[in-house]
C-alpha cells in the first residue's frame, strides 16, 4: 500500500508555500480525477478503472516540480519546468512507484509526442510521453483544469479556457500532428457526460 504522505514529505517541507501550493494543486486534481473515473460508466470498459491508483497517482504527478526553476510557484531548482514530468518518474521509478511515475511523465500538457520533443529541440529524453492508460489519460485531463499560480489555487477552469490553452500550446509547436488542443478535445467527448 502507498503512502502518498510518506512519499510528498521526503521532498515537501509542510509550513513552506511551495508545500502547499504542491498540495492544493494535488488533492485538487485527485479529487477532480476520482469524480471523473467514477462517472464513466457509459464507456462500458473491460476492466474496472483503479480509483485507488488514480487518486494516489493524482497525488503524486507533480512530485518533481521541485527540481524545476519556477519561482513563481516557490521553485528553485536548475531544470526548465518542462522537465518535470520526466523527473518526476525517475524519482518515482527510484523507490519502486513505476507505474505512478509513467504518469508524472505522461501528463504535460495533453502529453508530448517525441516528434515535438525533436522538432522543438524540448531538454526532454526524445521518446513519446503521451498517456497511454485510461487512468492516465484521466490524471492528465483533470490537471489541466487547476492552476498551480497561488492566485488561482482551487480555482476550477472552464472547459473553454482549457481548450484555449491548449490551443496556444499548438501555436507555439512546430509540429502540425497530435495536436494538444484535439488530444484534449478527444478527452472532453470521452469523459464529460453530456447532461
Amino acid at each position: 500500500m502507498m503512502d502518498t504522505q510518506y512519499i510528498i514529505k521526503q521532498y515537501y517541507k509542510q509550513g513552506t508555500k511551495l508545500y502547499d501550493i504542491f498540495m492544493d494543486h494535488a488533492e485538487c486534481v485527485a479529487k477532480k480525477s476520482v469524480e471523473i473515473a467514477s462517472n464513466i460508466s457509459h464507456l462500458n470498459l473491460e476492466k474496472p478503472i483503479n480509483i485507488e491508483f488514480i487518486f494516489d497517482a493524482a497525488m503524486l504527478h507533480d512530485i518533481g516540480i521541485f527540481l524545476t526553476d519556477s519561482p513563481s510557484i516557490y521553485c528553485m531548482g536548475k531544470y526548465p519546468y518542462v522537465c518535470h514530468g520526466f523527473l518526476g518518474r525517475e524519482l518515482l521509478d527510484t523507490i519502486g512507484f513505476s507505474s505512478h511515475g509513467l504518469v508524472c511523465e505522461r501528463h504535460t500538457g495533453a502529453g508530448i509526442t517525441a516528434e515535438n520533443i525533436k522538432v522543438n529541440n524540448l531538454p526532454l529524453p526524445c521518446r513519446d510521453m503521451l498517456p497511454v492508460t485510461i487512468e492516465e489519460e484521466i490524471i492528465c485531463f483533470a490537471d489541466k483544469f487547476y492552476s498551480k499560480k497561488p492566485k488561482w489555487a482551487g480555482v476550477e477552469k472552464s472547459l473553454e479556457h482549457i481548450v484555449k490553452e491548449m490551443e496556444k500550446l499548438d501555436k507555439i509547436s512546430n509540429s502540425k500532428e497530435n495536436l494538444q488542443s484535439e488530444r484534449f478535445a478527444g478527452w472532453i467527448k470521452k469523459f464529460v457526460v453530456q447532461q
